[in-house]
């Protein structure tokens, strides 16, 4: 299959056509091109081929520098790794056979073809102003950094947590109010002091649980991590135990704080920029969003009639 990751059409086609390929051993996913293969030093050669149909065949042969075939791979993927560069070195050899052959059947100059080219042009030029748009949402100095640590502190809470879970029903059935009550004895309990490792053990024991419950302790909690409803634990001082959390789809969930620290800017740095970083781009494309007005008739036209015959009444 193709490699949709890929942020460029043409890298996409060319990789399409490889793809019955063995992959490229995975030493070369490590590897770099040597620097003693100097710029004019030729890294493709496909003997026996020329474009121009004037030249004899097997008269002559189409030779690729390593200057021109680094041009390309710089343009379709910045950093190509070299087992993706030998991947589109064979590509790209049977691409200029297939493309010489093509025109000279006259394939270039059919409707069809200036089609293609028009709208594979649309294509790459959406993709290079997107990479533009990236790269200037990427530009993030220290002091929008510094200014967005210190107006969201809280989301840079990372906690150690005891974490006590309390089924929503028995295992052999039964009203499931009776393992609410459960969960709100073992939270009372949790408040004086009790180890929740044991509670753990003695909340699986009333569910009729017979699997081994588990230690409690989570490290390093972040609001982030938590579902919506629990993120509230973060508030916690520690030693402070939460009310029950209650999920429809989950169970019971009983908290109680062990540590809580706020990291330091220097450690959330990358990710602020990352955050930041984003939320520029997508304000950047949102004006090339909406507005379009697709017709109902043409892709989604009304269900064709049934031919089946009518019951007369």
């Amino acid at each position: 299959m193709c490699l949709p990751g890929l942020a460029r059409f043409l890298l996409a086609g060319l990789l399409c056509q490889q793809a019955a390929q063995a992959a490229a051993p995975p030493a070369l996913a490590e590897k770099t091109p040597s620097a003693d293969v100097a710029p004019d030093d030729p890294v493709i050669t496909l003997d026996g081929f020329c474009a121009e149909s004037s030249a004899r065949a097997g008269a002559c042969s189409t030779v690729i520098t390593r200057t021109q075939f680094d041009r390309l791979v710089e343009a379709l993927q910045p950093g190509m790794p070299l087992a993706l560069r030998l991947k589109v070195a064979n590509a790209y050899a049977r691409n200029l056979r297939m493309s010489a052959a093509a025109q000279k059947r006259g394939l270039d100059k059919t409707p069809a073809f200036a089609e293609e080219l028009r709208f594979a042009r649309l294509q790459l030029l959406s993709q290079d102003l997107d990479s533009v748009l990236r790269a200037n949402a990427n530009q993030v100095n220290d002091a929008d950094l510094q200014q967005y640590y210190e107006k969201n502190r809280t989301w840079y809470e990372q906690a150690s947590v005891a974490r006590i879970f309390v089924p929503h029903a028995k295992q052999a059935g039964g009203a499931a109010d009776a393992m609410t009550q459960v969960a709100a004895d073992l939270r009372a309990r949790a408040r004086n002091g009790e180890d929740p490792d044991r509670l753990q053990i003695e909340a699986y024991a009333q569910a009729g649980i017979t699997r081994p419950a588990g230690k409690t302790t989570i490290e390093k909690v972040r609001r982030t991590s938590l579902p919506p409803s629990h993120e509230k634990v973060l508030d916690l001082m520690p030693g402070e135990v939460s009310e029950v959390i209650s999920d429809p789809a989950g169970g019971h969930f009983i908290y109680k704080m062990i540590a809580k620290q706020t990291l330091t800017f220097g450690d959330v740095k990358e990710e602020i920029r990352g955050v930041i970083a984003g939320q520029r781009y997508r304000d950047s494309v949102q004006g090339f969003q909406g507005g379009t007005v697709f017709s109902d008739a043409y892709f989604n036209p009304p269900s064709a009639p049934s031919d089946r015959p009518q019951r007369n009444r």
